[in-house]
């Protein structure tokens, strides 16, 4: 019993001793990225400068800036972002223009960065050009633009028309002609069977 509480107990300080490194791992100094996130805003990274890990721990910070033209901003305070646990941004958007920032932490340790970053309000997608009212798509024309040549249809549909025309104007005579010569023969034929008739009659 004496060897198994024995050996318990160094295997428990062993567990210590091992465990303590990668408990120390992530603490100590602190690293800030900081950068412009394409709008109003900016980003902040906090890591730890030892290992690179992400910094888990509330993160007290501020941020100051001055502009090229010498307007100044802050301090504001740093706000934790949703996109990430150690990401923050100000809680604050930053003027339009060319900013010198500088963010200070205080918390879990001290640190500072420095960087220029551009802040603007993005630009509106171009609208779509509107088309012409119901009005306007209905409206006749007011200056039409008279026709020089007649459509193929319209010369087709008139030369039938002359052609018709000339061809009833010389028809009626015509046909007035063929009735007369017929007329003319039956009348003669007609006389030729008559004196025939009757001379024959007189024959008997």
């Amino acid at each position: 019993m004496a060897a198994a509480y024995v050996l318990t107990v160094l295997l428990a300080g062993l567990a210590l001793v091992l465990g303590a490194p990668a408990a120390s791992a992530h603490g100590g100094p602190i690293k800030l990225e900081v950068a412009g996130d394409g709008a109003d805003n900016v980003n902040v990274l906090v890591t730890y400068k030892k290992d690179g890990h992400p910094v888990t721990e509330i993160v007290h910070a501020s941020l100051t800036a001055i502009s090229a033209d010498g307007r100044s901003f802050g301090p504001v305070p740093l706000r934790s972002a949703s996109e990430g646990q150690n990401l923050y941004r100000s809680a604050e958007p930053l003027p339009s223009g060319e900013w010198r920032v500088t963010v200070t932490a205080t918390e879990p340790s001290k640190a500072k960065a420095t960087v220029k970053v551009k802040s603007g309000v993005v630009a509106a997608a171009p609208a779509i050009a509107a088309g012409p009212s119901p009005d306007q798509a209905t409206a006749p024309a007011q200056n039409p633009i008279p026709a020089q040549n007649p459509a193929p249809a319209q010369k087709e549909a008139a030369a039938v028309t002359t052609a018709a025309d000339d061809e009833g104007g010389m028809g009626t005579p015509l046909k007035v002609g063929i009735i007369a010569l017929a007329a003319l023969v039956a009348l003669t034929a007609w006389i030729g069977f008559s004196r025939r008739h009757n001379r024959m009659g007189a024959r008997r």
